[in-house]
């Protein structure tokens, strides 16, 4: 008697310590009335919200009218009564619906096999009839558990995102300086929220800007961090009076001492002097931006040197251009190059010298504009890479 007793106590402290910390609605469908009688009785007494369904069109139904914290369901119904199959094909559509909710099979001619093909399938556990309370309460309260806190994590994850991004785009100018005879206009998209694409206008006096644009190898939230720190390294070392190849230099020792191994960015910096009608660059590995002359004719910035943050004493070759009124630059990254059609075609280098020698003629901002309209009618507006564009017009 003391021993019954005993058995009897754990087994209400093991029944309440899995009851749930919070209300939970639970979805179930069976076909059977006494197995669904059954777990209203066991359900309904452990806290939950039970709600009963006894048909697979019932429970697409249901899940429309309101969300449920877990779908426990038999995997037979009135159809075929042995196979499975009835449930096996519901169960991909309720992943369609609501992805995140866990979904509990049970069956009473369950197989290994059946069971398999349900997981594969997107259930997150099985139940085997006759079941055992314990078990069962168990796996509910694991999976609602478990579901609960990826929504937690992933709800912190997108809010932390979100943040990262709004910080990300703080630290790119707002709108680009101008200088006497001198227009800038700019766009950058990246393609996951944040990104690794970072460009900078420098205003020397009136009459000079130093110019920057990178790609640092990667994505998301890592490529972003390396764009902030390779940002606050430009304005550091690109003072009035610095030139393009010491400030290639400069930031690339930076890096180098910073750099997680694998990445690397490529980088491009140029002095637009109006006064003396004089443009000088180096090129760290970067897509060469483009001179457009208003006679038509493009000259590259070409690379000078290798990209940054790999190889410490790494040195860069400046390159000098006169300039006229009338020229146009265009400064890129490969987001913009390397968008596709539906077709997988790259835009490209070629395409992209089109477009700006067709549109030469207007002042940056509608220049900007119509090379953007061109990209765009290209990858159907959609940049599967950060992509920067950015046109200086004299």
């Amino acid at each position: 008697m003391a021993r019954a007793l005993l058995l009897l106590g754990l087994r209400m402290f093991n029944m309440a310590a899995i009851r749930p910390e919070t209300s939970a609605r639970v979805l179930v469908a069976d076909d059977q009335p006494d197995v669904l009688e059954a777990l209203r009785w066991l359900l309904t007494g452990e806290g939950y919200e039970p709600e009963f369904v006894s048909s697979t069109p019932a429970v697409m139904e249901r899940l429309r009218e309101r969300p449920f914290d877990l779908l426990l369901m038999d995997l037979n119904y009135t159809r075929d009564t042995t196979s499975g199959r009835e449930g096996l094909e519901l169960i991909p559509r309720v992943r369609a619906h609501d992805p995140s909710m866990p979904i509990v099979v049970m069956t009473g001619w369950g197989s290994v096999d059946t069971a398999v093909e349900a997981m594969r399938r997107g259930a997150r556990s099985f139940v085997q009839k006759p079941w055992e309370d314990v078990a069962l309460l168990e796996i509910l309260q694991r999976e609602i558990n478990d579901a609960r806190a990826t929504k937690r994590r992933d709800t912190k994850q997108q809010r932390e995102f979100e943040e990262a991004r709004l910080i990300q785009r703080g630290l790119l100018p707002t709108s680009m300086p101008r200088a006497q005879g001198l227009a800038l206009a700019s766009s950058w998209q990246p393609a996951n929220g944040v990104g690794g694409d970072c460009f900078d206008a420098l205003p020397f006096g009136p009459g000079a800007v130093g110019l920057s644009i990178a790609d640092v190898a990667g994505k998301g939230v890592p490529a972003a961090l390396l764009m902030s720190n390779l940002q606050a390294a430009v304005r550091a070392f690109g003072q009035d009076g610095a030139s393009p190849s010491s400030v290639c230099a400069s930031v690339n020792r930076l890096l180098c001492r910073n750099m997680a191994s694998g990445r690397f960015v490529t980088f491009c910096y140029a002095r637009i002097d109006v006064a003396t009608r004089r443009l000088t660059y180096a090129n760290a590995g970067h897509n060469p931006p483009l001179l457009v002359r208003a006679d038509g004719s493009i000259e590259k910035l070409s690379p000078g040197g290798t990209v940054l943050g790999v190889f410490t004493e790494s040195t860069y070759e400046q390159g000098e251009f006169p300039l006229r009124a009338g020229d146009r630059l265009v400064f890129y990254t490969d987001g913009i190059t390397e968008g596709r059609n539906r077709d997988g075609e790259e835009y490209g280098e070629d395409r992209l010298a089109a477009a700006a020698h067709r549109h030469r003629a207007h002042d940056a901002d509608a220049m900007l504009a119509a090379m953007l309209q061109d990209v765009e009618a290209f990858n159907g507006s959609t940049y599967e890479d950060d992509a920067t564009l950015i046109v200086a017009a004299l």
